[in-house]
């Protein structure tokens, strides 16, 4: 699908779209992190996955996001045992090293294990389907007690990056004081898996379509950043998971700049050459 060059927000400006023309200072170097679109097909079409992050959070507070967070160093350990598209083809789709490739697909897999309780891992033949044996290093995985690695090991786990699909690469505006570098990935529920809310970042979660999770924030039920909101958008045109992880995609970074029209805000998404 063609990403527009702009697109409105049409409802008012609101807190959690900041637009701030004056920043003082350097921009703030964006921290690499990673998001996941979680996905499955239900008896009225295609619905994701949603968190309502706790209004204290630092960065997108009170906003309604999918699965991610930020690398963990230990999340590039090159001993974690994988199955699936090697890093070096993630690296040549998020155009980056093998390294960071490696991290990003890690930190994917341990961000939704932590945040939704789905953990995208198993053998090279099988997904894991129970979860349940695994809920205290989920706890010591969000503690960062352990590392993802070290769980896999000891669990005799394997990443399974083939259940994943490159889908976006964004990056926080230069005038916000906390910035990210997040790449998106899409994956469609586990069978036998279920997401839970069971995380200290969200006070609540849950499966929507995506055209109501807009129409939600048309109407001031939830807020949503420029990325979620387009990539709601764009899953709106899709009738079921499968179709979104066929599609192939160009993985284009993209910074968005905010312009408040009157009442409404323009999001204007020229790629980068930075």
């Amino acid at each position: 699908m063609d990403r527009p060059r702009e697109f409105v927000f049409d409802i008012p400006a609101r807190p959690g779209i900041a637009i701030r023309d004056n920043a003082d200072g350097p921009p703030v170097r964006p921290k690499d992190a990673a998001t996941v679109i979680l996905l499955r097909d239900a008896a009225d079409g295609l619905e994701v996955f949603l968190q309502h992050r706790v209004r204290g959070m630092a960065f997108a507070g009170g906003m309604t996001v999918f699965p991610g967070g930020g690398v963990d160093p230990r999340d590039a350990d090159a001993s974690v045992a994988w199955a699936g598209p090697p890093p070096s083809w993630w690296g040549e789709r998020f155009a980056c090293d093998e390294g960071l490739a490696r991290a990003l697909v890690c930190a994917a897999v341990r961000e939704t294990f932590e945040e939704s309780g789905v953990l995208l891992a198993g053998t090279e033949d099988a997904v894991v389907a129970d979860v349940a044996p695994y809920r205290a290093a989920r706890k010591a995985l969000e503690s960062r007690e352990i590392s993802l690695a070290g769980f896999l090991a000891d669990a005799g786990l394997t990443v399974r990056a083939d259940l994943l699909r490159p889908y976006a690469h964004w990056v926080t505006p230069p005038e916000e004081p906390r910035r990210y570098d997040t790449r998106f990935f899409a994956a469609k529920l586990p069978e036998g898996q279920r997401a839970d809310g069971a995380t200290s970042e969200a006070d609540a979660v849950g499966w929507q379509r995506p055209s109501a999770a807009i129409a939600d924030a048309r109407e001031g039920r939830r807020g949503l950043m420029p990325p979620t909101w387009l990539t709601l958008s764009e899953l709106d045109e899709c009738a079921t998971a499968g179709e979104v992880l066929g599609e192939p995609r160009d993985i284009v970074k993209t910074i968005p700049k905010l312009v408040r029209d009157g009442e409404q805000v323009r999001v204007i998404l020229d790629p980068t050459e930075d």
